[in-house]
């Protein structure tokens, strides 16, 4: 199985460099932690996690999270409805 971690971490680098260049606001490290539970999430589910699939997933992902934040960046403890 050293063979397919070492895969595996290959993939992971290359994407997170990537997708780390395309999601400026984000830390190399967030990128990576996204890139590899994708992965992870993929060989959990029995699919096979190549190069498109996990980048696409990612991107996806990243997107959200970015799409997700509001305007300001921040949340006002009375726009949380709680």
């Amino acid at each position: 199985m050293p063979a397919l971690a070492d895969h595996r971490s290959e993939t992971r680098d290359l994407l997170t460099r990537r997708l780390s260049t395309e999601f400026v606001i984000f830390s190399a490290e967030d990128v990576a932690r996204c890139v590899a539970d994708v992965q992870a999430r993929m060989t959990h589910l029995g699919l096979s996690p190549t190069l498109d699939l996990v980048e696409r997933m990612a991107r996806e992902q990243l997107t959200s999270r970015v799409k997700s934040d509001p305007p300001s960046g921040s949340v006002t403890p009375w726009a949380r409805g709680g």
